[in-house]
Parts: C-alpha cells; sequence; structure tokens
C-alpha cells in the first residue's frame, strides 16, 4: 500500500512539473472563430502592421465580466491594437449578450467570437482558466502571456508598450 501511495505521489509531482514548463508558441494561434455577425474570420482578417490582443473568455466567467467591466472606461487606449475575443462556447446568444453588455460593437477593432467545440486555441495556449490574455506586437511576435485574473493596469501598462 505505501509503494502505491508513495508511485501516485511521483506521478503527480511529474505532471505538476511538466504543467508548468509549457511556454506558449512564438506565433499568433491560427485560429477560425464564428463572430457575433455569422462571420467566419481567421488570423488572415488581422490587419498588418498593428499589434494583437487575444483574449480567450467565457461570457459566464465572472472574472471575465469584472475584467471588462473595468476596461471599459479605457477603450481609448486600445486603439492602436486589434483585439480578439474568442471562447469554446458554442450559444451565439450568449456571446451577442456578452458583446452587448460592454458596448464592444462601438468598437471596430475588437472581435468577438467562438471557436465552438474545436478547442483549437484552448489547446494552442494550455488554457486552464479564464481569461487567458496574449499580446502580440505589430509584426506578430508575442510579447506576453498573462494567465490567471489578469490586472488591468498590466493589461494596459502591456499596450502601451506595443
Amino acid at each position: 500500500m505505501k509503494k502505491l501511495v508513495f508511485f501516485l505521489c511521483l506521478i503527480a509531482a511529474v505532471s505538476c512539473t511538466n504543467a508548468q514548463s509549457f511556454t506558449p508558441p512564438a506565433a499568433i494561434p491560427p485560429y477560425k472563430i464564428l463572430t457575433t455577425d455569422s462571420v467566419t474570420i481567421t488570423p488572415a482578417n488581422l490587419r498588418k502592421n498593428m499589434a494583437t490582443m487575444i483574449i480567450y473568455f467565457a461570457p459566464d466567467c465572472s472574472h471575465c465580466q469584472h475584467m471588462m467591466y473595468e476596461l471599459k472606461t479605457h477603450m481609448k487606449e486600445f486603439k492602436n491594437v486589434q483585439v480578439v475575443m474568442i471562447t469554446f462556447v458554442q450559444q451565439i446568444k450568449a456571446i451577442q449578450v456578452f458583446a452587448r453588455d460592454f458596448d464592444l460593437k462601438k468598437y471596430p477593432n475588437w472581435t468577438v467570437g467562438t471557436e465552438g467545440y474545436t478547442y483549437k486555441v484552448q489547446q494552442y495556449y494550455h488554457v486552464a482558466t479564464t481569461p487567458y490574455i496574449a499580446f502580440y506586437d505589430k509584426i506578430g511576435k508575442p510579447v506576453k502571456y498573462i494567465e490567471k485574473d489578469p490586472k488591468v493596469e498590466d493589461i494596459l501598462a502591456t499596450v502601451k508598450k506595443l
């Protein structure tokens, strides 16, 4: 019995070590999302020579909603960044309500959509919790990744550097 417990603890320790050593890929993920307007968008739709911020979120996630409430008063600071919000939730209505609640239609540089049940973006970044944010410079090179409960000050400081 002691050997079994030791073996299980050893497996758990190795699993935790591997999970912490993940380094995100050095490129914008090859996403394919359906927007709230029922249009399919891919990275090919991104504007050239413009920084990109990708937010992996869930419309019913309290951390995501809290982050958006705080960002809502700073939307002008994102004018030089294209923001792509991607979720796994397939209910377009829920995504539309989220976009409406935060007036995202007023900002043409913000795109909101679902990747459906493909989970490609989620797997690409190894997303465990939402929101997950990835920042890319004007040529598509990664600048920073933020996991777990991002601080608005940290988001805004990174956007200013882009």
